[in-house]
């Protein structure tokens, strides 16, 4: 039968078993598929048996050097029961320089507001002589009213 202008490659055609083949046993399976799977489950078993004995595989070059790497990230798989409850967590370093600076802070605002830091001290002497130039200019505009309503009532006259 013609194929056409293009042929396939050898390899390409497919072969599937008709159904009285796989009855008859004459299948082109080969007859080593049982065997090769009976072996696979057996290395299968005997894998999971050694998996508690060897440690683990390592890639490449991995496993002809021995190398402690800090930057390698271990597992941190951590079990309840050895897990202790009473350590505290150590903080990072930025964490205490944040934690000191906001206590800083709140002693620095504690002072202030209590008036003992030199910042209090001159905002409060700025505060005195504020008050003191407003008293100052509220008397003069009560002596400029009176002073007023004076020559209104002379002017009546």
């Amino acid at each position: 039968m013609g194929r056409g202008k293009f042929k396939g490659k050898p390899t390409g055609h497919r072969h599937f078993s008709t159904p009285e083949e796989l009855l008859a046993g004459s299948s082109a399976r080969p007859r080593t598929f049982k065997k090769e799977q009976a072996e696979v489950e057996e290395e299968e078993e005997r894998s999971e048996e050694e998996v508690e004995e060897e440690p683990e595989k390592r890639k490449g070059t991995q496993g002809l050097i021995e190398i402690e790497n800090p930057n390698l990230a271990k597992p941190k798989n951590v079990k309840a029961k050895d897990l202790v409850m009473g350590r505290t967590t150590e903080l990072s370093r930025r964490e205490r320089e944040e934690i000191e600076k906001q206590k800083a802070h709140e002693r620095y605002m504690k002072l202030q507001e209590q008036g003992k830091t030199e910042q209090a001290r001159k905002d409060l002497e700025r505060l005195a002589l504020i008050r003191k130039q407003r008293a100052e200019a509220a008397k003069k505009r009560e002596e400029e009213k009176a002073v007023r309503e004076q020559k209104k009532v002379e002017a009546r006259k």
